[in-house]
């Protein structure tokens, strides 16, 4: 929810928005409750134009669309440059800002539609917590608290996949954001660039659970509190 939250504030009102499976799920929930999503189309790939994207188990289907067309078509969309801004998940990340959620950990769930999404729309918003598997964070007192670290990294060297391609996005110059729940990044011309901070870390608790040393912006500055609401 936290990282759900601070994704929607890279939403500008009358944005056509892709929203993917997992953590982007989340920014429909946050949109509705903000009373933002008549400000906003959002679409899935399935072919649901507008009302609310449904999560889990139902992802692909819509409350209250305004429209449902031929997934082929909603495609034909997205590769025309259709969609402002697309939310999606990221498994892996690595030094270069290349992104990985078709190989990892002996899985092979395959890019599906993530490619002509990530690579054509004109700002994308990666989303995923800082670590995987057993990762416990807490928010008190207006600071977040890493209170067991998850084992696996996913801010790696080199990712075991290319399912977005940075070199691609900086040719294209597409906006490029990358959010956790403790730290934001941006893409840079030369890797990735940290931008935020979460209330209560410092830039070394990112650091030591990094497969690389990000630059750091001249200005850093905290993530807004009111994400951790």
């Amino acid at each position: 929810r936290w990282i759900a939250a601070r994704c929607f504030k890279e939403l500008a009102g009358g944005d056509v928005v892709n929203l993917g499976i997992g953590i982007p799920e989340g920014v429909a929930q946050i949109a509705q409750e903000r009373g933002a999503l008549n400000d906003l189309v959002l679409t899935v790939e399935s072919g649901a134009v507008g009302g609310i994207p449904a999560g889990g188990l139902s992802f692909g289907a819509a409350y209250y669309p305004a429209a449902i067309i031929d997934q082929p078509y909603m495609f034909d969309f997205y590769d025309g440059g259709g969609i402002d801004a697309a939310v999606l998940s990221m498994a892996e990340c690595d030094a270069n800002g290349d992104v990985n959620v078709s190989r990892y950990g002996g899985k092979l769930p395959g890019a599906g539609g993530f490619i002509n999404i990530a690579q054509r729309a004109k700002r994308v918003v990666f989303a995923g917590t800082f670590t995987a598997s057993g990762l416990d964070v807490r928010f008190s007192e207006g600071r977040l608290e890493v209170v067991s670290e998850g084992s696996a990294r996913k801010f790696v060297p080199a990712v075991g996949h290319v399912t977005f391609s940075a070199d691609t996005a900086r040719k294209d110059r597409q906006e490029v954001l990358y959010v956790t729940e403790r730290a934001v990044f941006r893409l840079a011309s030369e890797g990735l660039e940290l931008i935020e901070l979460a209330p209560g870390l410092d830039i070394e608790a990112i650091r030591g659970q990094m497969g690389f040393a990000p630059k750091v912006s001249a200005s850093l500055r905290i993530m807004d509190p009111a994400c951790f609401a």
